[in-house]
């Protein structure tokens, strides 16, 4: 059964090169292009502290970046920590995949207020009471059809790994367009949300047990098997 990963770069090649660790061979064809977006930063000084949801935050948000070198950073998981370390940023808590839980941490500090950079597709918050977000897009998704050597592989069942909610939803509406039978089609998703945007219908929908590239090629072994 082929493994196909359609994330953008440069996560798809990490995605690719930790399964080749573990010896699983994975076919990849990004379907999206990540580009930055002009933005405005605000005054540097009415936040205490950065919130990012990705590592394209990071990549994307340009220059302006480096205004909040001294305040702490607030991200969503590990691989978006390595971006912000390598950025010279201060990372003081680390996710698990998820940024609500990371917000909800801080429900016990003083009142802050925290600049949240992010794509144009976001997963909506609900801060504590001690805690303000002001949001700037700094990134976009610019998704690629499904081409044809994909579809035809596509068309003999496999696996998909889904990194998130707007891929998902991308993938299953390119499957529709195509023709493509969403029954000979397993996915492999990140987390619970991922598999719901991407809809009914497949052969199979498995969430791995935490969202990390780890867990999800442990969780493909599994089906392939």
């Amino acid at each position: 059964m082929k493994i196909f990963a359609v994330r953008p770069e440069p996560g798809l090649s990490a995605t690719i090169e930790t399964a080749r660790a573990v010896g699983i061979a994975v076919e990849g064809c990004p379907l999206a292009d990540v580009a930055p977006v002009a933005w405005q930063p605000p005054p540097d000084s009415g936040f205490d502290a950065l919130l990012l949801g990705s590592a394209n935050a990071v990549r994307h948000a340009g220059p302006a970046l480096a205004r909040w070198r001294d305040r702490p950073v607030h991200v969503v998981g590990d691989a978006t920590a390595k971006a912000a370390q390598a950025a010279g940023l201060k990372v003081a808590s680390v996710g698990e995949g998820h940024l609500q839980p990371v917000l909800d941490r801080l429900a016990s500090k003083n009142p802050m207020r925290l600049l949240r950079l992010t794509g144009e597709a976001h997963v909506p918050l609900v801060p504590p009471g001690n805690v303000s977000i002001e949001t700037r897009v700094v990134y976009r998704v610019v998704h690629r059809p499904i081409p044809e050597e994909l579809a035809v592989d596509l068309a003999q069942g496999g696996v998909v790994l889904l990194h998130s909610g707007e891929a998902a939803r991308h993938f299953a509406r390119e499957c529709d367009r195509l023709g493509l039978s969403r029954a000979g089609i397993s996915l492999a998703v990140l987390a619970p949300r991922i598999g719901e945007a991407a809809g009914s219908g497949w052969g199979r929908v498995e969430i791995a047990a935490r969202p990390a590239d780890g867990a999800l090629l442990a969780l493909v072994r599994d089906i392939c098997h």
